[in-house]
């Protein structure tokens, strides 16, 4: 017979678990005990059943023992300390806080390895006892049960201990690295805490933590628990970690590349280190190749892929600044252009740029010469990135459309070509590089079909075929600044305006300038538009010939009380004029009158019509001990002179006198009140000051500043301009109303349009004819309702 008490207590000696024993390694058993049992049991026929009952125990040890008494260490800490982010880093505090996240994983892990060292002796003792026993079957694996006990029963904050574990351990690997990158003095380091530990130099103990995190790491690693429990957190620790090494070594720096200094930082730190963990804790030359896991070979490329869209985005999110620094930036446009072949970044690409310089350029408090230079330089930084022009032209459509809304855009344009000084409009000028613009842009994309590409991928088919990208990326930076109105007529006759403004304002007039721009425009947009400002050019050299033929005439008995240089123009191909008026004083007429009688017997059949409020006149004022010499438009000077024969005016008196309107003619009075010669004795009466008073509000104007004449253009705007060609087709437009009674802005827009195809008219686009149909209709002229207009009855 056989005791089975004795017996079961030989069991117990050799498996303390079916005692409930699970922390205690299991003492020695000698081999007479092991025969004893395996006696015993054989003669029983329990072997197999003895299996089965130390697999429940070892799944119920797991399950109701191990795995709650592992959690428990991180529950407790979760209610009873506060809550700590991902980057949580090691302080002095940390090694004085005995519930600290890295020591209590440390603990935990610690204590959960030792149990699970006891559960690991089960087998090797089943097999003495049983050889023949096929443990691959009978029992089950304790890694794989112990894996989904500890994941079935995971707390949300377990995360935050794996981060704050391998940050120290990231922290003491790179710890090397942060000394050869620190650009400190020596005194000053000295200082600092130490890089690794965060503790004072002379109370380093990188050492001895070292020791800790590789010792736990191995632990891990033996469990099997480093990819499975730990992996979600070491992924997004490694990100963490990637985006702020590229927060700390590329922001702000566009000058040089930064992408090779990326991918050597992951192939020769993070990887390095990953590798340690997922092995042993080695040094760098110990680690070859052959010996990298698998996993984490395959993990490599998924980190280069996250440093690839990092990087792309933190260049996107600081795009702004690589326009405004280009070219100078341009290192930085080629990483973005490699990151973006590799990862389809396009449409985070346009969205953030567009709300970037929405957010930064098109507000009122920047001034329209700052938002063209922005543009331009965008035009040529995207087209460094993307030379097909679809993302230029989706990035770049708002700024052509709050352009359009500005009224001083085409005249700031044309400044900017023909300004002296380096600008980005006058350098693309000079280059003199013959570009086609319009319908004309695309038609040369054959002949260069070996540097052909194609439209780029990720954008809206719809945005590629509303925005013809082979007109886009053949037109050059000029052509593209004159399409945010998509007329080059109207660009033309804003230079027109603004040369014939330097000619009647421009004493010292420079030809050589003007024929330059004008020879350099021609070859961009065509003679036939920039006729009239040949004509204008060979007016000025006219007009000096004539006056020096004039005033070398000896014919004349009486000399003239002073000397007129006149500048006359054919009045067809200068733009109009303001309507403007003045009378002159009779003196002054009559030597009008004399130079127009002698123009007249110099060119026979021709006479001269005097724009008398457009010009320049040099005066000298003596009044009391004053003597100023000055030059002045006509109109100031005809105020000063009335006043040398009556020392008091009223306004509506002089500006009967004058033929000036009474508002305009303060603001010119205005001018003299500033120099201290007229004041305003009482409201609408200006009298001469002929003593120098006591210092007012307006002697400190500066005289050679003060003359808000100047500002003003002699010439009407190119939209006022616009609007008397448009006024031809007004006639055409009633007869077509009072025929067909009401009709629709766009089939009025096709008759007048046929019309002006036949007869050789005016072109104008649908919106100008819009306004200028908005403008009959606010002078009661048409009624507009339904879409429709109608004549006013």
């Amino acid at each position: 017979m056989c005791d089975l008490n004795a017996l079961w207590l030989d069991v117990l000696k050799i498996f303390p678990i079916l005692g409930g024993e699970t922390t205690s390694p299991p003492e020695t058993v000698e081999d007479a005990v092991f025969e004893n049992v395996y006696r015993h049991l054989a003669s029983l026929g329990t072997i197999e059943t003895l299996t089965s009952i130390l697999n429940l125990e070892i799944e119920s040890a797991i399950r109701n023992v191990l795995v709650p008494k592992f959690w428990k260490h991180f529950t407790l800490t979760e209610n009873e300390a506060p809550k700590v982010k991902l980057d949580i880093a090691l302080n002095t505090a940390a090694f004085s806080d005995p519930n600290a996240l890295f020591f209590t994983f440390i603990y935990a892990i610690e204590e959960l390895y030792n149990s699970y060292e006891c559960l690991e002796m089960v087998k090797p003792r089943l097999l003495h006892l049983n050889k023949k026993l096929l443990l691959s079957s009978s029992l089950e694996n304790t890694k794989n049960t112990l894996h989904n006990a500890l994941l079935a029963q995971l707390p949300p904050s377990f995360n935050n201990f794996v981060c704050d574990f391998y940050s120290v351990h990231f922290r003491l690997f790179t710890k090397d690295l942060t000394l050869s990158l620190n650009t400190l003095d020596s005194e000053v380091f000295t200082d600092l805490p130490c890089a690794g530990c965060n503790f004072d130099l002379d109370q380093c103990c990188c050492q001895k933590l070292t020791e800790m995190v590789t010792t736990t790491n191995i632990k891990l690693l033996k469990m099997g628990l480093i990819d499975r429990l730990a992996g979600s957190a070491l992924t997004a620790l490694i990100k963490l970690k990637i985006k702020e090494h590229i927060n700390d070594t590329c922001v702000g720096i566009f000058d040089r590349s930064h992408l090779k200094q990326l991918e050597t930082w992951i192939n020769d730190v993070v990887m390095t280190w990953l590798t340690c963990i997922f092995t042993e804790w080695k040094s760098k030359d110990d680690i070859s190749q052959e010996k990298i896991p698998k996993s984490v070979q395959a993990f490599k490329v998924k980190l280069t892929y996250f440093m690839y869209e990092t990087f792309a985005q933190n260049v996107i999110s600081q795009f702004f600044s690589i326009i405004i620094d280009y070219p100078d930036s341009s290192p930085a446009i080629d990483d973005l252009k490699i990151c973006m072949e590799k990862i389809d970044m396009r449409i985070h690409l346009t969205e953030s740029l567009r709300s970037s310089l929405e957010a930064r350029i098109l507000h009122p408090g920047v001034n329209t010469m700052d938002i063209l230079t922005g543009y331009i330089a965008a035009i040529k930084a995207i087209r460094h990135l993307d030379n097909t022009g679809v993302i230029l032209e989706i990035v770049t459509a708002p700024i052509k459309d709050y352009l359009r809304k500005r009224n001083d855009t085409v005249r700031r344009v044309v400044t900017g070509l023909t300004e002296e000084g380096p600008t980005d409009l006058s350098e693309e000028l000079a280059k003199g590089e013959f570009i086609k613009y319009g319908k004309d842009a695309g038609n040369n994309e054959y002949s260069n079909w070996e540097n052909w590409e194609p439209d780029p991928f990720g954008i809206d088919p719809d945005v590629l075929e509303l925005n013809n990208s082979k007109v886009i990326r053949s037109a050059d930076i000029i052509s593209m600044v004159v399409d945010i109105y998509g007329s080059k007529e109207l660009f033309m006759v804003e230079y027109r305006n603004l040369m014939a403004d330097r000619l009647l304002s421009q004493l010292d007039f420079n030809s050589e300038k003007e024929i330059r721009n004008l020879e350099l425009l021609k070859i961009r947009f065509g003679e036939s538009l920039l006729h009239s400002c040949e004509v204008m050019l060979k007016d000025v050299t006219d007009s000096k010939r004539i006056n020096a033929h004039i005033h070398g005439d000896g014919n004349s008995d009486e000399s003239p009380l002073f000397d007129i240089s006149s500048l006359i123009i054919s009045a067809q191909f200068w733009p109009s004029f303001n309507k403007e008026s003045l009378q002159l004083p009779v003196e002054l007429e009559n030597e009008f009158k004399k130079f127009t009688k002698a123009y007249e017997s110099y060119k026979g059949n021709r006479t001269l019509n005097w724009r008398t409020v457009t010009g320049k006149v040099n005066i000298v004022i003596e009044i009391g001990d004053r003597v100023l010499e000055m030059t002045v438009p006509p109109t100031q000077a005809v105020i000063i002179y009335h006043f040398q024969h009556k020392n008091e005016w009223s306004l509506e008196e002089l500006s009967s006198l004058i033929k000036v309107p009474p508002s305009a003619l303060r603001r010119r009075i205005s001018f003299w009140q500033n120099h201290g010669l007229i004041a305003e004795i009482e409201p609408g009466v200006f009298s001469l000051l002929e003593k120098e008073t006591e210092k007012t509000q307006f002697e400190d104007v500066n005289i050679t500043d003060a003359d808000e004449e100047d500002l003003e253009s002699a010439m009407a705007s190119a939209s006022d301009q616009r609007e008397e060609e448009l006024q031809v087709f007004w006639s055409y437009i009633v007869g077509m109303l009072t025929n067909l009674d009401c009709m629709p802005i766009d089939r009025i827009h096709q008759m007048l349009k046929l019309f002006a195809s036949h007869s050789g008219g005016v072109e104008f686009t649908q919106d100008e004819l819009k306004h200028f149909l908005q403008r009959k209709v606010r002078e009661h002229k048409l009624l507009f309702s339904g879409g429709v207009y109608q004549l006013a009855k």
